[in-house]
């Protein structure tokens, strides 16, 4: 059997998980892309759509779940998509519902980790595709011959700006508003079938 560790959140984890892969136990554990890119500074004055679950951490934790991506102690990257709606999140801090959408933020979050110098590009790209797959036992994730036509064709270095109005999630519950990020789907194929393709972005 094989233990699965799905968020990982503080440095302590991620070393139980480094020495626990270290001595041949059959261990894997994933990360949000929300958890590689926020620490606890971003609450700032108990914003509720910053209070995650599992919560953000220290400055340092987050860091270190940088470093185990890199490393390849973290097997993938998740979007941890947890919509909420509005009331849900206008309460109390203490009152307010844990989550964010993460799904249409999933690809330019976790290619922060590739930009900012911290992870090579085939390394993000494979928690994202062939990890998830072979984890789940699926023949998916990767390109060759007889596999599934499944392909996601993105720019990574292509801008744009994160805003709530323009994500197709009915909940627009995300803690990256505004923000500036590189990485975007040009199209997306299923079976080999176009299922989505990019309209122009308006806003970049």
């Amino acid at each position: 059997a094989r233990y699965h560790a799905a968020q990982l959140s503080s440095a302590r984890s991620v070393d139980i998980m480094r020495r626990a892969k270290r001595r041949g136990l059959p261990v894997s554990c994933g990360v949000s892309a929300a958890h590689l890119a926020l620490n606890e500074f971003d609450v700032g004055s108990y914003r509720t759509f910053f209070k995650l679950s599992p919560p953000l951490r220290r400055e340092e934790d987050r860091a270190a779940l940088v470093a185990g991506v890199a490393d390849g102690t973290i097997d993938v990257i998740v979007s941890a998509h947890d919509p909420q709606d509005q009331d849900s999140k206008r309460l109390p801090f203490a009152q307010a519902a844990s989550g964010a959408v993460g799904l249409e933020t999933l690809l330019a979050i976790a290619l922060e980790s590739y930009h900012n110098g911290h992870a090579d590009l085939l390394t993000v790209l494979r928690a994202l595709t062939i990890a998830p797959a072979r984890l789940l036992g699926l023949d998916c994730g990767r390109i060759a011959r007889g596999a599934p036509a499944d392909l996601t064709l993105f720019d990574p270095g292509r801008p744009w700006v994160v805003r709530p109005k323009a994500l197709r999630s009915k909940s627009k519950n995300t803690p990256f508003e505004d923000r500036r990020v590189q990485g975007v789907v040009l199209r997306t194929v299923v079976g080999g079938e176009t299922v989505f393709e990019l309209e122009e972005m308006s806003d970049a």
